[in-house]
């Protein structure tokens, strides 16, 4: 089964890298990126280099931009909180210990929703991440300039993962665009435009839609006014990419031997953690995998660890966190409970978090003073 496992090629470029080569941009040091006066990261939120490959149509300022090179590799799970810890941390979830959207607290049998669950007390903002934001590391007259959806500023998750950034929000995106072209106007500022508008409309309708293909092209208009406005050494990214998972390929989970011995569900469709009663972890793995081996990667804890599905490192108080059995979606399904009465998320036809090149290749496009 591990050998199955789709691996990144040598010298491939992580998302974990990229706020550390912004920062070294600004400081003259060599890095992926030439030294600039400032620099802005532009996380669109959803956007796999190969989605935007095939709508190219709709962003042809991106898609021209974007060379076959101009590509680096989310995490895994390749999901929102997962992805954008590693970014800022610069570490994998492994040591970060933010390991996709839900997971078992341990010792207390609450699956909490990192993204927001903070609010709600599920997760302590200072002891739950297990690794520090890089703007801890700002010297000087350097600078973090957040702009991003005002509801976000004082969130949970954005305490946790990045603390220390100036907010310069706005609700609609043009406005963000040129509050990020006025703070990157100042030498030594990072900036971090976050959109988070297309995630949100291919979790509605796809990213195959009309609707998504529309805020595709507001993307696009939005990297080309950075592009011709600013100075600035300018990065174009993602957290994932999206893969969409029609109602009929739906995967409801009600075979008594894939879910009698699971106390808990936790992760994401694409990307299940699932929690075993004691002693019955390996016989769940071998019934998982008779039933989806054909669509789905199915490891137990201890193999995901070592085959370095969560990094090269997991720290100890990580690894408590992991599913007993992780199941990843190779071809286009998702899982649900049969068992759960909540099936609001059954609703989303964009999805993402497993290993698959389309969830997780994303852009790393240059514009500007990168261009």
């Amino acid at each position: 089964m591990r050998s199955s496992l789709p691996t990144d090629p040598a010298g491939a470029r992580s998302l974990t890298g990229v706020v550390s080569n912004a920062l070294r941009a600004i400081r003259g040091e060599e890095g992926w990126f030439r030294p600039a006066p400032s620099v802005i990261v532009l996380l669109v939120d959803g956007l796999g280099a190969l989605n935007l490959r095939q709508r190219a149509g709709h962003a042809r300022f991106l898609a021209e931009a974007m060379g076959k090179k101009d590509v680096a590799r989310s995490v895994f799970p390749s999901t929102t909180a997962a992805a954008l810890a590693s970014l800022w941390t610069g570490v994998t979830p492994g040591e970060h210990g933010i390991l996709g959207y839900r997971v078992r607290v341990p010792d207390t049998g609450i699956v909490a929703n990192q993204l927001n669950g903070w609010e709600r007390g599920e997760l302590d903002t200072e002891s739950w991440p297990l690794a520090r934001s890089l703007t801890t590391t700002l010297r000087g007259r350097e600078r973090l300039v957040v702009c991003s959806r005002p509801e976000y500023a004082t969130s949970g998750f954005t305490t946790a993962v990045f603390p220390h950034g100036i907010h310069r929000d706005a609700a609609d995106l043009d406005d963000r665009v040129e509050k990020a072209i006025e703070a990157a106007a100042v030498p030594g500022t990072l900036v971090y435009l976050y959109a988070p508008e297309l995630d949100t409309a291919g979790h509605r309708a796809g990213w195959e839609s009309d609707e998504w293909a529309a805020v595709l092209e507001q993307i696009d208009r939005a990297a080309r006014r950075l592009h011709a406005a600013s100075d600035a050494g300018i990065v174009v990214t993602a957290d994932h990419g999206m893969v969409d998972v029609p109602a009929h390929r739906q995967i409801i989970v009600d075979d008594a031997a894939l879910r009698d011995d699971v106390t808990d569900v936790a992760g994401e469709p694409r990307m299940l953690h699932l929690y075993a009663r004691e002693g019955s972890a390996a016989r769940l793995v071998e019934a998982w995998r008779t039933a989806e081996g054909e669509r789905a990667w199915v490891l137990s804890r201890d193999e995901a660890i070592d085959a370095g599905l969560f990094g090269a490192r997991v720290a100890p108080e990580a690894a408590k966190r992991i599913g007993d059995v992780i199941v990843a979606a190779r071809s286009g399904v998702a899982y649900y409970d049969g068992r759960t009465d909540d099936i609001s998320s059954r609703r989303m036809v964009g999805q993402h978090g497993s290993l698959t090149e389309q969830e997780r290749i994303v852009p790393l496009i240059g514009l500007a003073a990168w261009s």
